[in-house]
């Protein structure tokens, strides 16, 4: 192997799983390890995880991965020129800036406690759930992270101490891994990017910046919040103690702007990841696009300090992947997540069921945090085939509803209303999957042959900023299209336009649910 081989690795942070990935100079990925971290349910509707385990996480797979690109013969350890890092989103952290010690596990991002928050801002504010659309582009739900940040304020004693002794930083998991990577107490640099920022309800989306009014209002103090950062340039030095020493962190993204650029999503162009939920974005150039149907107008990615910032309409859906979890691990009906596309085959429908997974409420475009998840349309013929196929076509169904509200908001700016969807993630190797999403959506789906796009978006990134790829290369796709699956609908249009009608049916029936009794 050539001595001049250029690297750039990848953190993948996920939801239920970290991975590092380092592609050589034509994004090939050349060695690569994942691991799974515990899931904490300490109450209904909680979800938590570990920071410290994470941080061992990320350790151990920069370790594993760097071995095993150089057991196949490529000199990582001098040709390794940057990372860059993609995170789970809105996920909350807090810790002492003193110890480095988390104050509280992180409050993950499908985590509900903050119903009551959310319902008490919605009644006090003049603008009720939308009060901060206007600066943020965000409604007030469990989904971000100011809601979980306001909640650990008032409900723990040791960060309530900590804002009084100014001994606290607050940040997402990409912030709390740089903190980490680059020192800890011994320097570490305390930023987030632009595209992580936008996700907490505390940026204003024209000047990038924390907005004071905001802030203000949510009695969140400025100082322990993070420094907003571009999605493309050189943070800073991995410091000393891990396996990867004194090499640039120069990319930095929420995993599904991570996704937009991994799939080389241009303005008009929108892609879906399928993962433990499912998020479809499209990108809207320069323009911030205000929604009347139910998606957050939110940041695309910005490439560089000055580079012109892209602005993006997203539908967030909570439970996608995670369903399938729930059949393998509460459920038992499947003992792998793969096996899920065997076991749904063996039926051609569901038999009349739908499920509508509402375990924590609804996202887009409905965002009703009082949903609660059901399955209806059961008899003695039903079987755990079917419930199988019920919930493939959740995961669809759930996709079609925010591409809906897109071309609602497409055709009433009189623009283009058909997106051609490019589909990305974990999920996205069930074929079965996929041609039930084309069927539903009664419109080609586009799967790229390397599905793993959010940490190919984060090595994009680094490697812009160090001069590794320019804008040009990474935007070009032709010889990408050659090696994509599409699928093709196959299903006929009255069968799919009833089938929407009964999951509408099946949705409504999930409101007002989360006052039933223990």
């Amino acid at each position: 192997m050539s001595k001049e081989e250029i690297f750039i690795g990848a953190i993948d942070q996920g939801t239920t799983s970290t991975r590092f990935i380092i592609y050589d100079q034509k994004a090939r990925p050349i060695g690569s390890h994942q691991v799974e971290f515990t899931q904490f349910y300490p109450e209904a509707g909680w979800v938590e995880h570990d920071p410290v385990e994470i941080l061992e996480s990320v350790r151990v797979c920069m370790a594993k991965a760097l071995d095993n690109a150089t057991a196949d013969g490529h000199n990582v350890d001098s040709g390794l020129k940057a990372i860059g890092l993609t995170n789970q989103r809105e996920t909350t952290l807090v810790w002492s800036k003193s110890t480095g010690s988390p104050l509280h596990n992180a409050i993950v991002w499908m985590d509900a406690r903050t119903t009551s928050v959310c319902r008490k801002l919605d009644k006090e504010l003049s603008g009720g759930r939308t009060h901060f659309v206007e600066t943020c582009g965000l409604p007030i739900s469990t989904y971000f992270s100011a809601m979980k940040l306001i909640w650990l304020m008032e409900n723990v004693d040791s960060v309530k101490q900590a804002i009084r002794s100014g001994d606290i930083l607050f940040g997402t998991i990409d912030t709390w891994l740089i903190w980490n990577l680059t020192g800890g107490v011994n320097g570490g640099l305390h930023v987030t990017d632009v595209s992580n920022a936008s996700r907490t309800m505390l940026m204003n989306l024209k000047t990038l910046d924390w907005d004071k009014q905001t802030l203000e209002t949510l009695g969140i103090p400025a100082e322990i919040l993070p420094k907003i950062i571009s999605n493309s340039e050189v943070i800073g030095k991995i410091s000393k103690g891990w396996p990867i020493t004194g090499v640039t962190i120069s990319g930095c993204l929420g995993d599904q702007h991570a996704a937009m650029l991994g799939q080389a999503c241009r303005k008009g162009e929108a892609k879906s990841t399928y993962g433990t939920g499912a998020f479809i974005l499209l990108n809207t150039g320069e323009e911030i696009v205000d929604s009347k149907h139910g998606l957050l107008s939110t940041l695309a990615y910005k490439l560089g300090p000055k580079a012109p910032t892209n602005y993006a309409l997203e539908g967030s859906i909570a439970i996608a992947g995670a369903a399938v979890q729930w059949l393998r691990d509460s459920l038992g009906i499947i003992n792998t997540a793969s096996e899920i596309e065997g076991l749904a085959s063996q039926v051609d429908s569901t038999g009349g069921v739908y499920f509508v997974p509402a375990f924590n409420g609804l996202f887009a475009p409905w965002w009703r945090d009082d949903a609660r998840g059901i399955v209806i349309g059961i008899t003695r013929f039903t079987g755990k085939a079917h419930i199988a196929r019920a919930v493939l076509e959740s995961m669809c169904f759930q996709v079609n509803d925010v591409l809906d509200s897109m071309q609602k908001d497409a055709m009433e700016k009189g623009e283009k209303a058909e997106f051609l969807l490019r589909v990305d993630g974990g999920a996205t190797v069930n074929n079965l999957l996929m041609q039930i999403q084309a069927d539903l959506l009664g419109s080609p789906v586009v799967r790229p042959a390397d599905i793993e796009t959010t940490a190919l978006g984060a090595a994009y990134a680094a490697g812009l900023a160090v001069g590794v790829w320019n804008e040009e290369e990474v935007f070009a796709s032709g010889e990408r299209a050659k090696t994509c699956t599409t699928f093709k609908p196959a299903l006929e249009e009255q069968v799919r336009k009833k089938k929407a009608e009964s999951w509408y049916r099946a949705v409504e029936r999930t409101f007002n649910l989360s006052d039933l009794s223990l």
